[in-house]
């Protein structure tokens, strides 16, 4: 699964003055969470620490925070497994829990357990039905532009409650699907069925290049449509506020998250999710 794995290192800092993270020292840090399951494939999780407000943010300190060693377990109520970890070295932090014999099911409950030191961090979520993408293009408004925007289409299904998410990636300078800015969508503000949403480019840890908040000619773009909860838009909207007020697109100025672990910070979302690929012009 080619799921975005995001800044919530950046968005989970806390004001204390040590947080090592040890049995002794602990008592102020919290366990970071990003998990997700999506419909179709096997769960993954980013474990970490969280930073305190003090310390420099860089790669090396995020690694530093990175949780390596704990337990975790996935069920959907009848079947569970506990996730291996693996380097991706493509990636900062390169860790990730992973599954490898529970996929996602839409209409089903997945719990997670974490167990770590003298702690357990456990939540629970369900998967969304899939809506299917109509169709996403690249438009400039200019023919003799070199950058432009994305514009997906999809049909919100009548009488069915939906939140959804759309997030994109980059092929070769984003190994991760990153959220869209103002992506995150709740279908009561559709005025009709047919949906039509521009796409702004959402912000990674760590890039490789300059962000900029359009995608350029010579990109090969994934564009996904994810279906989520209502725990997992609130979460993602508090941490789009986050960005706004703190007028940084990294790191949020404070930890005003929505969550839904309990014993620790962050978010387990189950998503449905339906994915098309966008060519652009070649650069000239």
């Amino acid at each position: 699964m080619k799921k975005y794995l995001l800044f919530l290192f950046g968005l989970t800092i806390i004001s204390c003055s040590n947080d090592n993270f040890s049995e002794q020292k602990n008592l102020e840090s919290k366990i970071v969470v990003e998990g997700w399951i999506e419909e179709g494939d096997f769960a993954n999780v980013l474990l970490s620490s969280s930073i305190p407000v003090a310390d420099v943010i860089d790669s090396t300190n995020v690694l530093n925070h990175v949780i390596r060693s704990a337990k975790i377990t996935i069920s959907d109520g009848q079947n569970s497994e506990v996730l291996r970890v693996k380097n991706d070295k493509n990636r900062i932090p390169p860790f990730v829990y992973f599954g490898s014999t529970l996929k996602g099911e839409a209409g089903k409950e997945y719990t997670i357990k974490i167990e770590y030191l003298n702690r357990i961090i456990e939540a629970v979520t369900s998967i969304p039905k899939s809506v299917q993408l109509k169709s996403a293009e690249y438009i400039k408004k200019n023919a003799t532009d070199t950058t432009g925007y994305v514009f997906v289409k999809f049909d919100d299904p009548v009488n069915e409650k939906n939140y959804y998410q759309i997030a994109t990636k980059i092929d070769g300078e984003e190994p991760i699907f990153v959220p869209s800015f103002y992506g995150n969508l709740d279908d009561k503000n559709f005025e009709s069925a047919s949906v039509s949403v521009q796409i702004n480019r959402g912000v990674l840890l760590f890039p490789k290049t300059k962000f900029t908040p359009y995608f350029a000619d010579g990109d090969l773009i994934y564009v996904k449509l994810r279906t989520q909860t209502k725990e997992a838009l609130d979460f993602w909207n508090s941490w789009q506020n986050e960005i706004v007020n703190s007028k940084n697109p990294i790191y949020p100025s404070n930890t005003s998250l929505k969550s839904n672990i309990k014993g620790g910070i962050g978010i387990w979302a189950g998503y449905g999710q339906s994915t098309i690929i966008v060519k652009t012009p070649p650069k000239k």
